[in-house]
Parts: structure tokens; C-alpha cells; sequence
């Protein structure tokens, strides 16, 4: 059988990595000891990425993504997975132009709360991402409702994705306040929690979360596997 050759097109480091750790550890529960897809990742200069999206510029952070996609296609990948989930609001501008298929990481996502049955999931992640419809249009799709932080709230996650996160920064009072945003969400009936944000669940585990956790990096990771191993 040959397996896919997989492309991914990365936006901030701890998120990218942490998916292609993923992808080379899970590996080998399909493959045997040691042996994962051959992976190709390219990726811009983080400040260009932030730039755009603080100006709402999407079709500047779309021709980034198409030539990290160029790049990793001419490598020889097969498929590009992206593990930001912010920058997937150019998704639909990429795809077009794209010179291989990609995964969608919200749709991965939202069939994964769709096989846990859940009714109802929040969803963490940047502001740009809270605010924009990547989850509740992939959510919809498949009959599952949503909430999102409060406004101050959905504020302060940002503050501590930016300025902590994607530096690789874990402090515990950061991680308290995601609990306690978790908590608050629980109470509103909330029966998951999306980490839209690929650094996130760097902070919130399994084992703190007061809600069952949507890991959308390691969600996207092993979608990326099972593609790879499609006949």
C-alpha cells in the first residue's frame, strides 16, 4: 500500500509542531515501529501571518497559505492539512487555487463532536476565530449548536494566546482562567469544548478541563493519518 505524502502548511510554530509530533508518534499505531507518512511543511514568517489578520486582509493571508501550498506540492505532498485555526477564514479562497486537496480542520473537528454525540460545544481560539463563522458554519452542517465566551473573556484568551502561547509560554494562571471560561461554559449547557486555537491545548488537558476536550490539533493530525492510509 502506498501512503500518502503529507503536506502541511503551518501559520505559528507550537501549534505546527505539535501536530507533526502528532502525525510521526501516531504513526506507527498504523504502520509498525518508528514508521509515519513522509511529511513536508512549509511556512512564512509568522509576522506576516499576524499582520494580515489584524488588518482583516484574508486575501494576504490567503497568498501566504498558496505559496506554502506551492511549495510543499512541488515536495512532492499528496494533501495539505493546516493546523491554525484562525487563518482557515481564507479556506475558501485557497481551495480554489489550490494545486492539491486540503482537510478542513473545523470539519474534522465538527464530525468528531458529531461521533461523541455532543449537542452543544464551546469554542475557544483567537478573537478573530470566536468571531468568525470557521466553526459555526462546519457545526450547523452537521446539527451540533455552539457558545463562545463572553466579550472580556473572549478578550483575554486572545491576550494570552498571542502574548503567551504561541511563544511557548504555559502559566498556571493562564490555565486557571481557561478553566474557569470552561467552567462558565459548562454551566450555560455546554457538553464539550472546541480548543480552536492549535496552541491551546498546550495549557488546557483532558485531565483539567471541566468539559470533554476538542483538540483540534490532534483531531487534524489523525485525520491527516487516516488520509494518508486511504487506498
Amino acid at each position: 500500500m502506498r501512503v500518502k505524502h503529507i503536506g502541511i502548511v503551518a501559520c505559528s510554530s507550537e501549534g505546527a509542531a505539535l501536530c507533526y509530533r502528532t502525525i510521526c508518534l501516531e504513526g506507527e499505531k498504523y504502520l509498525g515501529p518508528y514508521v509515519h507518512p513522509e511529511i513536508t511543511m512549509h511556512t512564512h514568517s509568522f509576522s506576516e501571518y499576524v499582520k494580515y489578520i489584524k488588518s482583516n486582509d484574508w486575501k494576504g493571508v490567503a497568498k501566504l497559505m498558496l505559496s506554502s501550498a506551492e511549495k510543499v506540492a512541488k515536495a512532492g505532498a499528496d494533501f495539505i492539512i493546516c493546523p491554525d485555526n484562525t487563518i482557515h477564514q481564507a479556506f475558501d479562497l485557497v481551495v480554489k487555487r489550490s494545486p492539491i486537496p486540503w482537510l478542513h480542520i473545523a470539519e474534522e473537528v465538527a464530525l468528531e463532536a458529531l461521533s461523541h454525540e455532543y449537542k452543544c460545544v464551546g469554542i475557544l481560539g483567537t478573537i478573530y476565530l470566536m468571531r468568525s463563522q470557521v466553526y459555526p458554519e462546519k457545526l450547523k452542517a452537521v446539527g451540533i449548536e455552539y457558545m463562545l465566551p463572553e466579550t472580556h473573556e473572549q478578550e483575554r484568551i486572545n491576550r494570552i494566546i498571542f502574548e503567551e502561547l504561541v511563544k511557548g509560554i504555559i502559566s498556571e494562571k493562564s490555565r486557571n482562567y481557561f478553566v474557569e471560561v470552561i467552567k462558565k461554559l459548562k454551566g450555560k449547557g455546554c457538553d464539550a469544548v472546541v480548543l480552536g486555537c492549535t496552541e491551546i491545548p498546550l495549557i488546557v488537558t483532558p485531565e483539567v478541563s471541566p468539559l470533554p476536550t476538542l483538540d483540534s490539533t490532534r483531531i487534524l493530525a489523525r485525520a491527516a493519518l487516516k488520509k494518508a492510509l486511504e487506498e
